[in-house]
């Protein structure tokens, strides 16, 4: 499995002047490239390393290596569509491979090349990056953020062996609730709402001013509530894969890819809906669990906030409001949110996986899904 250790370079004076003009000369290097595949339709990293690498090397005087790392950019971002012009920004991350990065771990500190030659910058980071470190595979991004570098490394680690289970722990993902599980422990979401609520009406009284000083509020603000999301995601994420380790069951989540394409929504809804991150949970929750052996098996979402957990009859008479499930045949109430980790549960018996576990699986079956739309 691939994780990612992201380090704090603690660089000198003239050390960041080095790295901040290598920065400079590789992003202008690949705006360089990016034109040059623009115009000759060399889009593979084999024929624009033909086309243009001699002319880059005179042009940037950047190393070998840097030039190769350059043209694998620049060839990956026209991966996606050739349909319009790809541009760089001058201070966008850069990679990094082996020959012209080495990792100290041992002494905390980096050998990295720049135009001034190579520098030995010593870095900070915790124990779990140091943890990570020690399997370091590939490309390492340098990452310039705020006045600040940044190493993000590529770590391949090994994935546990999956536990034998036989029950499952169905888990809803929702707005108003993150997350509810079928043993009814509840995921609040009321203070990531609360955060993002405020945020907003924050940034559009900045905005509406128009002033340096507020201009300079809202870049000191950037990312506040994209961080604080992120760590509830990674903590609600993590007791839930906890609670399946601990009682040794899978865990059972709904497949919502593409449900923001599937759903109208009234416009003060619009975006609470398109703030609501629960991909990302998935993603957390995915490779938590590979880490921990725990299964995880995605199930179709249809109807299960209309199905009774006990009777299994689906109207939409069965939701009289946002937070309550009445079944109008049995007559079996709960909170709507428990009702459905129940009905997710249930559907994993019937279902076949659709994910494991294991995030490599997970990744290939998603690039399979997409290549047959």
């Amino acid at each position: 499995m691939k994780l990612t250790a992201k380090v704090k370079l603690e660089p000198s004076e003239d050390q960041c002047t080095a790295l901040l003009a290598t920065i400079h000369q590789a992003n202008q290097c690949c705006h360089w490239l990016s034109e040059q595949a623009w115009n000759t339709k060399k889009f593979r990293a084999y024929d624009l390393h033909h086309v243009a690498y001699r002319r880059a090397r005179e042009k940037f005087r950047l190393g070998a290596q840097m030039v190769v790392r350059c043209i694998a950019k620049v060839a990956d971002a026209y991966k996606s569509d050739r349909d319009r012009k790809r541009s760089f920004r001058l201070l966008g991350s850069v990679a990094y491979d082996a020959r012209i990065l080495k990792w100290r771990v041992e002494n905390q500190a980096i050998s990295i090349w720049s135009l001034s030659g190579r520098l030995n910058i010593p870095f900070a980071c915790g124990p779990r990056q140091m943890e990570l470190l020690r399997w370091q595979h590939g490309e390492s991004d340098l990452i310039y953020s705020r006045g600040t570098f940044y190493l993000a490394a590529t770590c391949e680690t090994e994935e546990s062996i999956l536990a034998e289970t036989t029950d499952a722990l169905g888990v809803d993902v929702g707005v108003v609730n993150i997350a509810t599980d079928s043993d009814g422990q509840r995921y609040s979401g009321s203070q990531t709402r609360s955060v993002r609520h405020r945020c907003r009406r924050l940034r559009a009284k900045l905005q509406k001013k128009q002033t340096r000083a507020a201009k300079r509020r809202l870049q000191k603000l950037s990312g506040r509530e994209q961080r604080f999301a992120t760590y509830t995601n990674h903590v609600i994420s993590k007791q839930i894969v906890a609670c399946a380790k601990r009682t040794q069951r899978s865990i059972v989540l709904e497949d919502l890819r593409g449900i923001r394409l599937r759903i109208r929504a009234r416009r003060k809804q619009r975006a609470v809906l398109h703030s609501w991150a629960f991909s990302q949970l998935r993603f957390f929750i995915t490779y938590k669990a590979a880490l921990a052996g725990v299964l995880l098996v995605l199930v179709d979402p249809r109807d299960t906030s209309r199905e009774c957990s006990r009777c299994g009859h689906i109207a939409k008479e069965n939701r009289p409001n946002q937070s309550t499930f009445c079944c109008a045949v049995c007559h079996y109430s709960a909170t709507a949110d428990s009702n459905a980790a129940l009905v997710i549960r249930s559907r994993a018996a019937v279902n076949p996986p659709r994910a494991s576990a294991r995030l490599s699986d997970v990744c290939s079956s998603t690039h399979t899904l997409v290549k047959s739309l």
